[in-house]
């Protein structure tokens, strides 16, 4: 039987860089094929010609065996390919039902919006997929996940029968990742076929069914998931043997650096997200904050670093007061930060990579004098660290906004981690990033760490928790229930606490102080 799918010879070149090299794919019905690759390894490209956003130089498409011409993405649709993108393409301000139907809109006695039967459509195929999705609810109150199956119904209303996932978990937690892994198994057991772009190794073991690497855009293999190992995916992926558990030495803290005492933080609606919460980070200590996303761990960074106002409560960086700070006086003191949406709080899209390296510093001696920016600098700096943290871009004035999710990530953590600092806030720092360079930049935050700097790190990652921090704070419904030592506990303790739930072992251990600082 012949493929559902298939890529014969697929050629892109952008100026500067060959994305895809001669590149040859073929997809079976009713299988998950993850494709496995780099940062900028050409993974996103590739799927952008299958969805018609851009044109091949060479190579040719074929759907059940026939050969298609895709100059866009409603020929895509036509030829039943859909895609869900990393970052979604959802109106906040429509319902569920308005996003689904918006490009194809059913109507009554004329010119009428059948919303009704759109809505029914979508509970229908929510049933059918497992997505449960509320059709009425607006999407600016749903979380990332629903988000997600939102994008998927899109798809599915569309008649879709091959679906591709563009990095389907970079914005998901552990929990809602597991979801979505249930229906994609539940979309190929009812005849779907799936492309799955990822560069996490544990998943791509987990949901696949066959795993393709790519690497500088080309093909360098294939890899069976029941045979292969993480470390051999990593070798083909990167080129290089590379180390996936990160290694650090055990430090004696310093001085307290960040200090936040009974601090309250609210959400634009006004309801409490940060609740009476208190704690310390010291020079040379990284403290985790684990927690399901929607626990008060965003509001709790913007707080800190000058993105959103408090109610009440105090935050003291090197005994100087900054809540409600200007985020300029927080990075003057030596603070530094890894927004968690990288495209909203850090980095102007539009602008190029040379720019973006030196937003925080564009004002100061060697890039400015006076008024006046001194270019050759700016980009003497931005070959430096685009060279240092292997940022794949055709060059240093090419629009950041077009690089790749995982190297706009690159972008930021070179700004901020090239300059002199003493507090690194870093939210979800490695999102997005392939083996690589989360190795890389694990490397990077424990030797901020070891020089001395004080780290607070959130992320959804339990392992990447675990392995980086010296003690982890679990937050829980906008209160911290608990700091544990990270040698003490295991990633499945850490689950029950961030479901709320204090294990017996930690209530009965003799020595509490050592292991549950602080329980509410």
């Amino acid at each position: 039987m012949a493929p559902i799918l298939e890529l014969k010879g697929i050629t892109k070149q952008f100026p500067g860089i060959l994305a895809n090299d001669h590149i040859d794919l073929s997809l079976n019905k009713g299988e998950i094929l993850a494709l496995l690759g780099e940062n900028g390894a050409g993974k996103t490209t590739l799927m952008n010609i299958l969805y018609g956003l851009y044109q091949p130089d060479e190579g040719k498409i074929l759907v059940n065996g026939e050969e298609i011409k895709i100059t866009s993405p409603t020929d895509a649709i036509k030829a039943g390919i859909g895609m869900v993108h990393q970052h979604f393409m959802l109106i906040p301000v429509f319902t569920v039902t308005e996003n689904v139907m918006l490009g194809s809109e059913p109507t009554k006695f004329g010119d009428v919006l059948d919303r009704p039967k759109t809505s029914a459509k979508i509970r229908e195929i929510s049933s059918q997929y497992k997505l449960e999705v509320n059709p009425e609810d607006y999407v600016s109150d749903i979380p990332v996940g629903v988000q997600q199956r939102v994008e998927i119904i899109k798809l599915l209303y569309r008649n879709a029968e091959i679906l591709i996932f563009d990095e389907p978990t970079a914005v998901l937690t552990p929990q809602e990742a597991d979801e979505l892994f249930a229906i994609m198994r539940s979309l190929v057991k009812q005849g779907k076929s799936i492309i799955f772009i990822t560069h996490k190794l544990r998943e791509v073991l987990e949901i696949s069914d066959r795993i393709m690497v790519i690497r500088r855009g080309a093909v360098v293999g294939e890899a069976d998931p029941k045979t292969a190992n993480a470390n051999e995916l990593a070798e083909m992926m990167v080129g290089r043997e590379v180390n996936l558990v990160a290694e650090k030495d055990i430090r004696k803290p310093g001085k307290v650096v960040l200090s936040v005492k009974d601090l309250v933080v609210a959400d634009h609606l006004n309801q409490v997200m940060v609740d009476h919460v208190s704690f310390d980070v010291h020079a040379g200590q990284i403290l985790g904050v684990a927690g399901v996303q929607g626990n008060g761990q965003t509001e709790l960074v913007e707080a800190i670093t000058g993105l959103r106002r408090s109610v009440s409560g105090s935050v003291t960086f090197e005994d100087q007061e900054i809540a409600n700070a200007s985020t300029r006086k927080i990075t003057e003191l030596g603070g530094a930060h890894i927004p968690e949406d990288r495209q909203a709080d850090g980095l102007v899209l539009p602008f190029p990579v040379a720019e973006n390296l030196v937003l925080c510093t564009y004002y100061k001696e060697p890039f400015a004098k006076g008024v006046v920016l001194q270019y050759d600098k700016i980009l003497e700096n931005s070959d430096k660290l685009v060279k240092d943290f292997d940022i794949r871009t055709p060059g240093s004035m090419t629009p950041v906004g077009t690089l790749s999710g995982g190297n706009q990530q690159k972008v930021i953590i070179a700004r901020e981690l090239s300059r002199p600092i003493k507090l690194l806030v870093a939210s979800q720092p490695t999102r997005g990033l392939d083996v690589g360079s989360i190795e890389y930049i694990h490397k990077q935050i424990i030797k901020k760490r070891d020089d001395g700097c004080a780290v607070l790190m959130v992320s959804p990652e339990l392992d990447e928790i675990i392995e980086l921090s010296d003690r982890i704070a679990v937050m829980y419904r906008g209160k911290i229930i608990a700091v544990v030592n990270a040698d003490d506990v295991t990633k499945e303790t850490l689950g029950l606490l961030m479901a709320g739930v204090i294990p017996e072992k930690l209530e009965k251990t003799a020595d509490q102080k050592k292991v549950v600082e602080t329980t509410f």
